[in-house]
Parts: C-alpha cells; sequence; structure tokens
C-alpha cells in the first residue's frame, strides 16, 4: 500500500484513459477521491464512472465532457443525471451485481472506496457499505482507499487488508448522513394497515423513507423480531436497542443483524462501531436466493412508484424520466413468497401530485419491475389488496378498493369492460 498525501493527489498514478471506475454507493462515497476525479477529469481523458446509491452532489451533467456515468438506477442525486440524458442505467437485479463484477459485464479498472482504520489485525472494514466492494477489489487493477479516521470499524465479511490496496490518503472527513424521514398523515395511514401484518418473531427487509419509517416507529410491542436488509438506517439501531429486534428466530445468524450498506446518522455509525450484534454482508447473502432462502418469516416491504390493476410494479420511471431502479425489490419479493409464513409487501401512497395523480394505474406508464405473478400484498392509505393466488378479476376488484375514491371509477372506465365488470 503507497500512503499518499491528499493536498497532492495526483490520480494519473492510478487512472489510464478509457478506465472503468467503480466508486462506493451512498453514506460510502469516497468524496476526497471523487471530488478529484472531478477536478482532474481533463487530465485524466476519457474515464466510465460506475454509481450505485448517490448522496452527494460530486457528479453533475457538466462532467459528462470526460466522464460517461453508469448505474443502476436514477434515484436521489444522481436523478439529475439521469434527466439529463447523461446516465446509462443498467437493470438488474442488486443480487446480480457482485456477478456482474466478476464476470467482467461490469468493468472495473479502478476501485475507489472509502474504509476505516486498521483494526488490531490490521484489517480495514467496509465501514458503510460491503455490498459489492469485494467483488470489486477482487476485479479491479487498482485498488484506492480513502481511510477515513471517522469511519466505524464494523464487522464486515472478507474486510481488506494493506496488501490488497495499492494506493492510500487517509483523511478525516465527517460521514455522510441521511436523517430520518419524516412521515406525515398518509404515511402513517399506510403503515398501520402494514404493522397488523408483521408478526412477533418476523425476519424484516425495508428500504429508507418515510413509510419504513412509520412502520418501524409502530413495532414497539413485536417480540423477537430479526433483520435482514440491504439498507438500514438509524431506526433499526433504535429497535435493537429496545429488545425489539432480537435476531433470535431468523433461521440463520443467530442475534446478529445483516445488511449490505449502513445509511443513516451518527447515531447509527456509533452503533456499528465493532459490534458484533450487527454484520455488513456482500450482496450474494444481503440480497442472494441462496442466503434468502434460510430465513423464517420473511416480511419485505417495498415501494413502487405506480402499480396496475392486475399487480404489476413499476419501481423504475415514468416513461422516460428514470427516478428508480430494480434493485433488490425483485430478490426480496420472491424470497418472502418463498419463506415459510413469509409475506411481501408494495406499499405507496395512492396518489401523487397533491392527490391529483393516481398511482393505482389501469396501464403502467414505465416498465414493469416486479411481475405480477410474484406479487403478493399490496398496501395504499386506503387498505389491503391481497394477490397471491387471486385471478385477474379478483385482482382488479382489490386493487380498485386501495385506490383513491376519486379516481376510482376512471381507472376502471381506462382498464375497459373486465375492470367496469368487477368494479360492480
Amino acid at each position: 500500500m503507497k500512503l499518499l498525501d491528499p493536498a497532492s493527489l495526483d490520480l494519473r498514478q492510478m487512472v489510464r484513459s478509457g478506465d472503468s471506475i467503480v466508486v462506493g454507493e451512498a453514506a460510502a462515497e469516497p468524496q476526497t477521491l471523487t471530488e478529484a476525479l472531478v477536478a482532474q477529469r481533463a487530465a485524466l481523458g476519457r474515464a466510465r464512472v460506475f454509481l450505485g446509491v448517490g448522496l452527494t452532489a460530486t457528479f453533475a451533467p457538466a462532467h459528462r465532457d470526460h466522464l460517461a456515468f453508469t448505474a443502476i438506477g436514477g434515484a436521489v442525486t444522481h436523478r439529475r443525471l439521469a434527466r439529463a440524458g447523461c446516465l446509462d442505467v443498467l437493470p438488474c437485479h442488486f443480487s446480480q451485481v457482485g456477478e456482474f463484477l466478476r464476470d467482467g459485464r461490469i468493468d472495473c479498472d479502478v476501485l475507489f472506496l472509502q474504509v476505516s482504520p486498521a483494526d488490531a489485525h490490521g484489517m480495514h472494514s467496509f465501514a458503510l457499505a460491503c455490498d459489492y466492494m469485494r467483488a470489486a477489489v477482487e476485479r479491479a487493477r487498482v485498488v484506492v482507499a480513502e481511510i477515513n479516521r471517522n469511519a466505524p470499524q464494523t464487522p464486515c465479511d472478507a474486510p481488506l487488508s494493506a496488501d490488497e490496496i495499492d494506493f492510500a490518503i487517509e483523511t478525516d472527513r465527517p460521514l455522510i448522513e441521511l436523517g430520518a424521514a419524516v412521515p406525515g398523515a398518509t404515511e402513517r395511514r399506510i403503515a398501520a394497515h402494514i404493522e397488523a401484518l408483521i408478526p412477533d418473531r418476523a425476519t424484516l427487509q425495508m428500504g429508507i423513507g418515510a413509510i419504513p419509517e412509520a412502520v418501524m416507529g409502530l413495532l414497539g410491542s413485536r417480540r423477537d423480531l430479526g433483520v435482514h436488509s440491504g439498507m438500514i438506517g438509524d431506526a433499526v439501531a433504535d429497535l435493537v436497542e429496545r429488545g425489539v429486534v432480537t435476531n433470535a428466530h431468523k433461521g440463520v445468524d443467530p442475534g446478529v443483524t445483516v445488511a449490505g450498506v449502513l445509511l443513516g446518522t451518527q447515531r447509527l455509525y456509533r452503533f456499528a462501531h465493532r459490534n458484533p450484534a450487527l454484520r455488513l454482508a456482500p450482496t450474494e447473502v444481503t440480497h442472494g436466493a441462496a442466503a434468502l432462502g434460510r430465513l423464517r418469516r420473511l416480511v419485505s416491504i417495498n415501494s413502487a412508484l405506480e402499480v396496475d390493476l392486475t399487480g404489476q410494479v413499476n419501481a423504475e420511471a415514468f416513461g422516460a424520466d428514470y427516478i428508480g431502479a430494480v434493485g433488490g425489490q425483485v430478490d426480496y419479493v420472491r424470497a418472502a413468497a418463498r419463506s415459510a409464513d413469509g409475506l411481501s409487501i408494495i406499499a405507496l401512497p395512492a396518489t401523487a401530485g397533491d392527490g391529483s395523480v393516481s398511482r393505482i394505474v389501469a396501464s403502467l406508464s414505465g416498465p414493469v419491475t416486479t411481475a405480477r405473478s410474484d406479487v403478493d400484498v399490496v398496501v395504499t392509505e386506503h387498505g389491503v389488496a391481497h394477490l397471491r393466488g387471486r385471478t385477474l378479476r379478483e385482482r382488479v376488484r382489490a386493487m380498485l378498493a386501495i385506490a383513491a375514491p376519486e379516481h376510482r371509477e376512471a381507472i376502471a372506465r381506462a382498464a375497459g369492460d373486465a375492470a367496469r365488470d368487477a368494479a360492480t
């Protein structure tokens, strides 16, 4: 490992023209390295950058003069890249990202990642995101680590040794934080419906946002919950310390919360530091079918942009406006359906645009992210639609019942005779 001075960092030592660069995602973005990449891009020639979830303004449409961007979705701050037409989206299940890196379908000549300081054994934790970092390490020609003194030493699978790092810089930058979303009345009504579906000893997977926050806030009376999820936030730490999440009955990893990415505030990051009750794992563990198939009572909670009357889910785009991702939705929807006493939930507000636009629709305006044959339960503030084992006519009736009342007639009319017959 060659230690470099961040103040005089010259990326030409490690990046060649035409290289593909993978960078750590979300709160694990190595900001000193990514900011240097943007600032020095003209001197480096052309390069392609692979992105996960973005939470910073580091990359902008103006940078396409020398950088080409590929990502697994257009969520959060990468939305502006997508809307400017300079984001090439790779639609894939999150469980496939590690595999795609290893077999070269996702190129990785150079890896920029953030890690913790070395522990007593000389190993660097992946800190805030394990996800596909190990696969990228194995593929990269050059591994460049930003060793952040503020990053927690999180227990993680296959931590990084100094011998695996080609170049490193040491920083003490504040960690990227994402505060909890504040649920409104609609999210609280949706959460109340979901809470009634979650039994004691369930193993939970859910994302980050107002609906998950509202759900977590209602689970204080549950007993012996488990967590196995792609991302976790502060609310999971709260439930662990309150004794609600014990991970005692998951069927695997007893007593341990499993996640791929930490996305929260200092409260979560302090909780994660050297905590044996937490395990950061790669995508094949957090999202892989073999690992998920061992979980008991798996309840997955995922979001959608819109759902049609037969249960098809669009979680990616409105027309050409790509603002979401395939992500891990299908991985978890299918796993929950196979889990003994499991349940997959798609949760969304019934409307958008201050109530003017229905998100329960006659036909999707974007791609089918999750097929209707995989969808189990759909929840809005107006109720719960149980779709598993239901005919098309039964599905239409159930979905119309959870649409906003002021839009039901128009949706049925747009769907044609079948919907009108089912609604009567």
